[in-house]
């Protein structure tokens, strides 16, 4: 069990550390965009009961239901909030409902499915082997 708890912890700070880079060194700022998206994806269905296969529609968040499902303070999610609008990463309406961006959905889209998963399954597979070993 020591060797597989090394093998994910490994994993874990290689994560973290990435995505501390990818985030101009603010680890809220992947933590918020994750809850986000999350709370946009978790309302995704079929839009005013139109056919599954036709269009689908995000359901909104805002700064405070982020805030409670962080825990975060209200302020500081607002000012996190903010810093990801402007990196394009957030869309905010006017009547505050947040919604991730099509370019973040592209560039870390991207990155899960190149570097990031690979590099899971290969370490879910390495523990697995330990496991029965």
């Amino acid at each position: 069990m020591r060797e597989v708890a090394l093998l994910l912890a490994r994993y874990e700070i290689r994560h973290i550390r990435r995505w501390f880079e990818e985030f101009d060194r603010d680890i809220l700022l992947p933590i918020l965009l994750g809850e986000i998206a999350l709370h946009n994806i978790g309302g995704l269905g079929p839009e005013n009961g139109t056919e599954p296969e036709e269009k689908c529609v995000l359901k909104p968040c805002n700064a405070y239901s982020i805030a409670a499902a962080t825990g975060l303070p209200r302020e500081t999610v607002r000012r996190k909030i903010v810093r990801l609008v402007e990196l394009g990463w957030v869309l905010r309406r006017s009547n505050g409902h947040l919604y991730v961006s099509s370019d973040a959905l592209k560039h870390f889209g991207g990155l899960l499915s190149s570097r990031e998963l690979t590099e899971l399954i290969d370490t879910a597979d390495r523990a697995r082997r330990t496991l029965q070993a």
